[in-house]
């Protein structure tokens, strides 16, 4: 007997305490898992049963019916539209999430010190707050070919005009009663041979009135000159009809700034420009020479760069990509920036250390890890683009800029649907997300184990 029943004069055993276990939490398992259940059966109905169905249908043919094999995998590497994806995709993963961290880096460093650096990265993160669709249509205006409507050529045709002289009178060109011919390159020349003491007249037609210089002035006809060729060059067209042909008349306009030459035996011995009134004046060397207006006088305008053209088409939608998304990473930067110790900083410079040496010795180092968690997350958002590609190239580019997030829609849900090339492709697609989502885990336990 126990001290207890020695105590009591009881007979009766005593039993051992025993206490109930628990699970490290505090809670029973049997609660935790009634709590777990509905994430767990969501996960498996949402994630885990998609990702398996897609394996096994990448496996059999368009009908489903038949088993395929490894043949939707090979289709994928050799047939043309999905190869330009695979490489697009490539492009993508590789070029913008560099540039678009690059650009976060530098915003977020040189916006340090100004007064007015809150509401500049205000202005550069507020494209985060538009969605893909309408970044899209917003884009595909800003290429657009025409100068009148596109801004990126309405700035490009601008810089080129401003350093190069632009064409004054395109598509314009004499009628066959006048007293000019064509000539090589685009150029025109007078029937005969001219002389001094005598007018020349070079009238032209075809001239849209808004393409006519705004300060151009009525022509009138050329005084005489001793010992030079004088002359009009005029638009021999009156609004509203009216007029003769080879006549100034009083209603028609001088093609100011018009380049005329003087040719001899196949060289220019003298040149001139017309004034706003389309006269003009050539010195005594022109006496017997051919009158050349020059191709130059009526060559196209510049129309710009054709931004969505195959060419030029990926690297114009990876632009609108990095508007909306160097703000973000601008953000997430300045966040770490925040955090650098600045006495390490204040040191080097001390030491004698410049700006870039601080900047590239220093802060990027200790940005690292966040400039990492930047490209992670920019890479695994590109290999899921969609949207962008499909808005902004027309449908003759498409093909060109087209990326494999698009390429599975087109081949599961387009006219000639093949679901086993499409769950290929979503396959594919999960297969290069996985080392990206590996490395960001054990970067992330690296940084739990400090």
């Amino acid at each position: 007997m126990t001290s207890a029943n020695k105590a009591t004069g009881s007979t009766a055993p005593v039993l051992p305490v025993t206490e109930k276990r628990q699970s490290v939490t505090g809670t029973r398992k049997l609660v935790a898992a009634g709590f777990l259940l509905p994430a767990l059966v969501l996960l498996g109905a949402l994630v885990v049963y998609p990702i398996g169905f897609s394996v096994y249908r990448s496996f059999f043919d368009k009908s489903g019916d038949g088993f395929a094999g490894l043949d939707n995998y090979i289709e994928i590497f050799t047939d043309d539209t999905i190869l330009t994806a695979v490489k697009n995709n490539a492009i993508w993963v590789i070029v913008a999430p560099t540039v678009a961290t690059a650009l976060g880096l530098i915003f977020a460093v040189l916006t340090e010190r100004v007064r007015w650096g809150t509401a500049f990265k205000l202005i550069v993160f507020m494209p985060m707050a538009i969605s893909m669709l309408a970044a899209g249509i917003i884009f595909r205006l800003v290429y657009e070919q025409d100068p009148n409507r596109g801004v990126a050529n309405a700035v490009w045709v601008g810089v080129h005009d401003t350093f190069n002289e632009s064409a004054g009178f395109p598509k314009a060109h004499p009628l066959p009663v006048h007293p000019l011919k064509a000539g090589d390159g685009g150029s025109f020349l007078t029937k005969e041979p001219v002389s001094a003491h005598a007018e020349v007249q070079l009238p032209l037609v075809g001239v849209a009135p808004a393409k006519m210089p705004s300060d151009a002035q009525p022509a009138k006809a050329a005084k005489p000159e001793d010992g030079r060729v004088t002359g009009t060059a005029w638009l021999d067209f009156t609004r509203g009809g009216g007029g003769k042909p080879n006549v100034v008349d009083a209603k028609e306009l001088g093609l100011k700034g018009i380049k005329v030459e003087a040719v001899k035996d196949g060289k220019v011995v003298a040149s001139t420009t017309a004034g706003a009134d389309g006269t003009f004046s050539l010195p005594q060397a022109a006496d017997g020479a051919q009158l050349k207006l020059p191709g130059s006088n009526f060559r196209e305008p510049y129309n710009g760069v054709d931004w969505l053209g195959p060419s030029l088409v990926t690297p114009a939608v990876i632009g609108s990509y990095l508007w909306m998304w160097a703000g973000f990473a601008m953000v997430l930067i300045a966040a770490g920036l925040a955090s650098v110790p600045r006495e390490l900083m204040e040191a080097a410079r001390v030491d004698g250390a410049s700006e870039w040496q601080v900047f590239r010795r220093i802060t990027v180092p200790l940005l690292a890890p966040v400039l990492a968690v930047v490209m992670v997350t920019l890479m695994i958002n590109v290999l899921k683009i969609f949207d962008l590609v499909l808005i902004i190239p027309p449908g003759s580019s498409q093909d060109d800029a087209n990326v494999l997030a698009l390429q599975l829609y087109r081949s599961s849900f387009g006219t000639d649907a093949d679901l086993g090339v499409g769950s290929a492709i979503a396959v594919l697609l999960l297969l290069l997300v996985i080392p990206v989502m590996l490395f960001n885990v054990r970067r992330m336990r690296r940084e739990t184990r400090r």
